[in-house]
Parts: structure tokens; sequence; C-alpha cells
């Protein structure tokens, strides 16, 4: 018995390439009905809940938090304050609200750090100016 060859039962079902569907292609095709504003709406949400929680902020004590990683905050920061500065324009009435939350976490930042940046050196303020 030749043991090389995976047998009839260890192979994968053929199919033909009109029944397969990558991942990516659905979720592309889903994207392509949704407003941009509601994309950049849910990307800064993403990198807003991400930042917090690198930031230890779901947690009771937020310096003890298991999840504290200043680093990856500090990235995740940056990355939103980009994004806002960016797409300020489209934002309408809830750019002042996506700006104020930004500006909670940068200030949970300079809070959480042991060596606070100098103003206008901290996560994304290169984007929105320094945050005291």
């Amino acid at each position: 018995m030749n043991t090389d060859q995976p047998s009839s039962a260890d192979q994968a079902p053929e199919t033909s390439p009109d029944e397969h569907i990558d991942a990516r292609e659905v979720e592309i095709l889903d994207l392509a009905d949704v407003p941009a504003q509601e994309i950049i709406f849910r990307s800064i949400v993403v990198l807003m809940s991400a930042a917090a929680e690198k930031l230890g902020l779901s947690d009771d004590d937020p310096a003890e938090s298991p999840h504290l990683d200043l680093d990856e905050s500090r990235k995740l920061i940056t990355s939103l304050a980009g994004l806002v500065a960016g797409s300020a324009e489209y934002l309408g009435p809830q750019a002042g609200v996506v700006r104020d939350g930004l500006q909670g976490l940068q200030r949970a930042f300079r809070e959480s750090s042991a060596f606070p940046d100098e103003p206008g050196e901290g996560p994304g303020e290169k984007f929105t100016g320094p945050v005291y």
C-alpha cells in the first residue's frame, strides 16, 4: 500500500471556480454597499476601542491592567489622530465628539506614562496639536 498518496477520504471535495467565493470577495462586496462616512466611523470606533484596551481603560485599575501596553496604544492613538485629521470634513456634526474622544485617549496616555512626552510630542499630537 502506498502511503504517499492521500486516500479519497482525506482529499477535499472538488469545487468549480464558480462555487468558490473567497472571504475577501464577500467583504469587498459588502463594503461596496456601505457609505464612506460609515466606514470611516467604523474605523474610528475600532481604533478608539483598541487604544482604550491598550491603555487598560476597561479595567477598574488601568495601571494594573494586564492589557496595558503604551507602545501599542501610542501607535493606535497616532493612527486614529491621522484618520480624524484627514477625514474631519466628512464627519459632520459628530466631528466634535470624535475629537473629544481622541483627546481623552491622548490625556489617558499622558497620565499612564511614567515619563510623559513634552506637549506636542505625545501620540497623535503632530496631527492634533498639543494636548495638556
